[in-house]
């Protein structure tokens, strides 16, 4: 279901969506968005897929230098655009995060975070292809999923989520294994560290891939040279 989040969790829909998040899901999304922000440097021009309404860009607005953020629902936009007025240093742009409207090398980090190269429904190896020709030698590519440890709190958040009909019921018999199934054909599952692996060797790129916060794995790609940041310990 590519549309899910343009035609149904979009706008305040979507931002209903994070503030019904209970404590432990509240430490994830600050931990993931903390990570980022310690692989980034103050003259970086960065690029988020998915922004939605724009949560992950103000904290990044702060550290970067130019922010850009690409998401296929209007309406999100809108939102993102009134939440980050005050941000001179923001640019936000409808676009799909497998056909990417830059030039190549455009950022100096492109980032897909908090499970988004899975929720987009796209196909995974063109996503990543697409974020590593928009980066610039020398550049991050950052992307997460959630980790096996954080099953539990994934499916109470997302049970929430039903309960307050922004998605449909939890389908109890097909949720498992990391995959989550809803009654209204939705269904949110996760990339794995070996995917990741697996991903990178597909487009013949080196990864680091590691967990965060016992709740998130991030597949880290330098594109081109490395630098000493992005490889950070």
């Amino acid at each position: 279901m590519p549309d899910y989040y343009r035609k149904r969790l979009s706008a305040e829909r979507l931002e209903r969506v994070y503030a019904i998040a209970p404590p432990r899901v509240r430490q994830y999304l600050d931990a993931e968005i903390d990570h980022v922000l310690e692989r980034m440097m103050p003259a970086d021009v960065v690029l988020e897929l998915g922004c939605g309404c724009g949560r992950v860009l103000e904290p990044l607005a702060r550290s970067a230098r130019l922010v850009c953020g690409i998401d296929t629902s209007f309406e999100s936009l809108l939102r993102a655009r009134d939440a980050l007025a005050s941000r001179t240093n923001c640019r936000l742009f409808q676009m799909d995060a497998v056909r990417l409207g830059f030039r190549d090398a455009a950022f100096d980090c492109t980032i897909c975070i908090q499970n988004g190269i899975s929720a987009f429904h796209v196909d995974m190896r063109e996503l990543v292809g697409e974020s590593i020709r928009v980066t610039r030698p020398g550049g991050l590519v950052l992307l997460s999923s959630y980790s096996d440890a954080f099953w539990g709190h994934r499916l109470d958040w997302f049970e929430r989520q039903a309960a307050e009909g922004l998605i449909g019921g939890i389908d109890r018999e097909k949720t498992r294994n990391g995959a989550i199934v809803c009654t209204d054909g939705f269904t949110a599952s996760t990339v794995s560290a070996r995917q990741f692996e697996s991903l990178a060797g597909d487009l013949g790129v080196a990864a680091r891939i590691f967990e965060v916060d016992s709740s998130s794995i991030f597949c880290e790609i330098s594109v081109g040279t490395p630098r000493e940041k992005g490889f950070r310990a």
